[in-house]
């Protein structure tokens, strides 16, 4: 993951803990709102994305009042210090990262899972 992560601060130009906690977000969201087979499908093509994901468990939660879906995890990006352009990107860059890793068909089968995701990225 340190790879996505320097990418991230390269490509968005944002700081690292920023990076981090915006992809943990990022996986949060996905593996609530896309079906488990095709989520695990991804991230084993994701070179340290499991161990990732145990590290930074709880980053991409929101509390007693959090909203879910897209709005919710654009929201909790947005409150780790992320503007609404740097959300877009961070976006754009993983799922970009991800297709290269995992492949246009394990990509598409997450984005299209999950409604409205499509039109983000």
């Amino acid at each position: 993951m340190d790879e996505l992560i320097a990418l991230l601060v390269a490509k968005v130009g944002i700081d690292q803990a920023v990076a981090q906690k915006a992809v943990a977000i990022i996986f949060d969201f996905l593996s609530k709102e896309a079906p488990a087979d095709k989520v695990k499908a991804l991230l084993g093509h994701l070179p340290g994305a499991e161990q990732f994901m145990q590290a930074h468990a709880g980053e991409g939660g929101g509390g007693m009042f959090a909203m879910g879906g897209l709005m919710g995890a654009g929201t909790k990006m947005m409150a780790a210090g992320l503007s609404m352009g740097q959300v877009q990107g961070v976006t754009r860059e993983v799922i970009a990262y991800a297709r290269e890793k995992a492949g246009d068909d394990v990509i598409g089968e997450v984005v299209g899972a999950v409604p409205g995701l499509s039109q983000f990225i």
